[in-house]
C-alpha cells in the first residue's frame, strides 16, 4: 500500500530542483498538493511548478528568489535544501584551494544562508519543516572527495545544532544522508567504479530518486512532530552509525 501525504495549503521551496533528486522531490511534493517553488541556477520548463532562477551561493540572489516566492505565495512552510555539487574528485594534495573553498560554499554555506533567510518567516508563522540533503560521504569520509565530505559533515552538524535551537517551536529540522542514488551523475561512472561502489551496500543496488523523495515527504509532513536534528540514513544498509 502506497503511503499518501496531503500537503494541500502548504508552500514548499526546493533548491536545486530543476533536475535529478531535486526534481523528483519537487514532483512528489507537487503531486501531494503543495505549491512548489524551485530555486535553481538552471531553468526548466515547468507548468505545474514555479521556477525561480537562483544562485544559492549568492545571498543577493537568494534574497531575490525569497522575495519573489513570498510575493506569490505569502509564506514558506517547507524548505528542502537540496542544491549542491560533488564534481571535482581529487586527493587533498592535488586539490586547488580555490576549488576546495568553492565546494564548501556550494554544499554547506549555501544551506546556512538559504535557511537563515527563510527561517524568520517560518518563525513568524510558528511553523516550518526544513530538510537538508547531506550524504553518506559526510558520515564516513570519501577518498578524493574531501571538500564534499567535509561540507556534508558540516550540513549534518548544522542540522543537529539548528534542530536543538528550534526544538521548543513547531519548526523541525532534519537531514538525509544518501548513499549512491541512480541519477545522471551515477550513470557517468565507469562500470568498474560503479560495481566497486555498490559492492559496499548490503542491498547491492543504488537507491532511486523516488525512494529518496518519499523520505523527504515524511520529514516535511506536519505529522513529523518528534524528529528534529536527526540524520536519516538512505544508504541501503551501508551506514554503520
Amino acid at each position: 500500500m502506497t503511503t499518501r501525504f496531503d500537503f494541500s495549503g502548504r508552500t514548499a521551496v526546493v533548491t536545486g530542483g530543476a533536475r535529478g533528486i531535486g526534481r523528483a522531490i519537487a514532483d512528489h511534493l507537487n503531486a501531494a498538493g503543495a505549491e512548489v517553488h524551485v530555486w535553481d541556477i538552471e531553468d526548466a520548463d515547468r507548468r505545474d511548478i514555479r521556477m525561480h532562477q537562483c544562485d544559492v551561493t549568492s545571498p543577493a540572489s537568494v534574497a531575490a528568489a525569497l522575495g519573489d516566492t513570498l510575493s506569490e505565495a505569502g509564506k514558506i512552510d517547507i524548505l528542502i535544501n537540496n542544491a549542491g555539487s560533488g564534481r571535482g574528485s581529487r586527493s587533498v594534495l592535488d586539490s586547488d584551494p580555490g576549488d576546495w573553498r568553492n565546494l564548501i560554499e556550494i554544499n554547506l554555506l549555501s544551506v546556512f544562508d538559504v535557511t537563515r533567510q527563510v527561517l524568520p518567516y517560518m518563525m513568524a508563522a510558528s511553523y516550518g519543516r526544513v530538510v537538508n540533503m547531506a550524504s553518506l560521504a559526510g558520515m564516513e569520509g570519501t577518498p578524493n572527495l574531501s571538500a564534499y565530505s567535509a561540507a556534508k559533515a558540516g550540513v549534518i552538524a548544522l542540522t543537529k545544532s539548528l534542530g536543538k535551537e528550534l526544538a521548543l517551536t513547531d519548526i523541525r529540522v532534519n537531514c538525509i544522508a544518501p548513499g549512491p542514488i541512480d541519477t545522471e551523475l551515477l550513470q557517468q561512472l565507469s562500470p568498474e567504479d560503479l560495481e566497486r561502489m555498490l559492492a559496499k551496500s548490503p542491498m547491492k543496488r543504488p537507491g532511486s530518486v523516488d525512494e529518496l523523495a518519499r523520505i523527504v515527504l515524511f520529514l516535511a509532513a506536519e505529522d513529523n512532530t518528534l524528529n528534529t536534528g536527526a540524520v536519516f540514513d538512505a544508504s541501503g544498509g551501508r551506514a554503520v552509525y
